[in-house]
């Protein structure tokens, strides 16, 4: 029941439903001084949640910071990648699909090239309402296995749909090998970082944060990213405001 209700409270967490709302209540009202104010009141909402600068400047104060070489410096037992959205699978073409995160995955593989991580374990299955054949960390096992990397050096679990699920999943496989849990590094995006940290940390498991794929970088003052709409910033304030309240009913229920 949590999930199906996540699900269907991420819909909601978009802007752009809020401006399409706002058009069609403004549009249907027969008061024409109030439709008028109500469209003035979608614009400024469009305007704010398309402007990137500002967008950037909420993210920037969320992600969580790459680490220092202080921390790599050291060596880590198992490097924990958190599925969601890395890779789908085409069972017509037999091929797998990456997708937006999939940096999280390269960036795994890479720390186990230059011996930072001992073994990857993928936690991620489903996580959809409608897709339930995408068994997202048995895919990503198969491929590491297809460049070579040794089974025994792979940890899977494919069933959690959620953070929450992928922490106490995690938790199982590193308790049935007797792995130290404070020599993990825990591997996802900057934005879901703060989130999965806290979740991990609830439950035992005091891991090493190492985010990837930042959305905000360093500030940009030219007139574009200043003053002009961009559609993709709806899609990054979903993605926030997503964390946010995932983070915000975590801690009511005390999974964080």
């Amino acid at each position: 029941m949590f999930f199906f209700i996540s699900k269907i409270l991420s819909f909601f967490l978009n802007p752009l439903i809020w401006v399409f709302i706002l058009i069609i209540i403004s549009y249907t009202r027969k008061n024409k001084v109030l439709g008028r104010k109500l469209l003035l009141i979608t614009l400024i909402v469009f305007y704010f949640f398309s402007n990137m600068f500002i967008c950037d400047e909420f993210i920037r104060k969320w992600e969580s910071n790459y680490p220092d070489s202080i921390v790599m410096a050291k060596t880590y037992d198992v490097g924990i990648v958190l599925g969601g959205k890395i890779a789908d699978y085409d069972y017509q073409k037999d091929k797998l699909i990456f997708r937006e995160q999939a940096d999280r995955f390269l960036q795994a593989i890479e720390l186990y090239q230059q011996a930072k991580i001992k073994k990857i374990l993928i936690t991620g299955g489903p996580g959809s309402l409608f897709f339930r054949d995408q068994y997202e960390a048995s895919f990503l096992k198969k491929y590491l296995l297809s460049i070579h990397i040794p089974e025994s050096d792979i940890l899977v679990d494919s069933i959690s749909d959620n953070t929450r699920e992928n922490a106490l999943n995690t938790k199982k496989i590193l308790d049935s090998l007797s792995y130290n849990k404070g020599s993990c590094l825990l591997i996802t995006s900057a934005l879901h970082m703060r989130r999965s940290i806290a979740i991990f940390n609830k439950i035992g498991i005091f891991a090493t944060a190492y985010p990837t794929s930042k959305i905000s970088g360093d500030r940009i003052y030219n007139f574009n990213h200043l003053l002009i709409p961009h559609i993709e910033s709806f899609e990054c304030w979903s993605k926030l405001l997503h964390e946010w309240t995932g983070f915000l009913v975590y801690k009511m229920m005390g999974y964080a």
